[in-house]
């Protein structure tokens, strides 16, 4: 996944979680996240862009609105940075203090 940029790994994200990711409704759900708005101008070229990687299918739902979904090439994408972060975080340090105040890392 570190050839995507973070809001193409944001955008595949959100698909997955979606039950019927469209447009829209992965810009509202971006927005939601991020608390700002969402250009689409941003949006739809990267979208395409994950398409032409394979990473996302599309189909037409009517006129006007495309539908996406994970391929298998984006699940597996998604999977692997999943292991990779859970590796990352198995090592996540902590800071405590001790009794005189003074900061200590501990490892969880």
């Amino acid at each position: 996944m570190q050839e995507l940029t973070a809001f193409q790994r944001d955008l595949l994200y959100v698909i997955a979680d979606l039950d019927r990711p469209y447009g829209l409704g992965i810009k509202r759900e971006l927005e939601s996240y991020y608390g700002s708005d969402v250009n689409h101008g941003r949006l739809y070229p990267n979208l395409d862009e994950l398409v032409e990687e394979d990473y996302l299918q599309k189909e037409a739902l009517d006129d006007r609105t495309n539908a996406y979904r994970l391929t298998d090439a984006g699940r597996d994408l998604i999977d692997r940075r999943r292991d990779w972060e859970d590796d990352k975080l198995d090592g996540e340090t902590s800071t405590a203090s001790t009794e005189d105040g003074e900061n200590i890392a501990a490892t969880q």
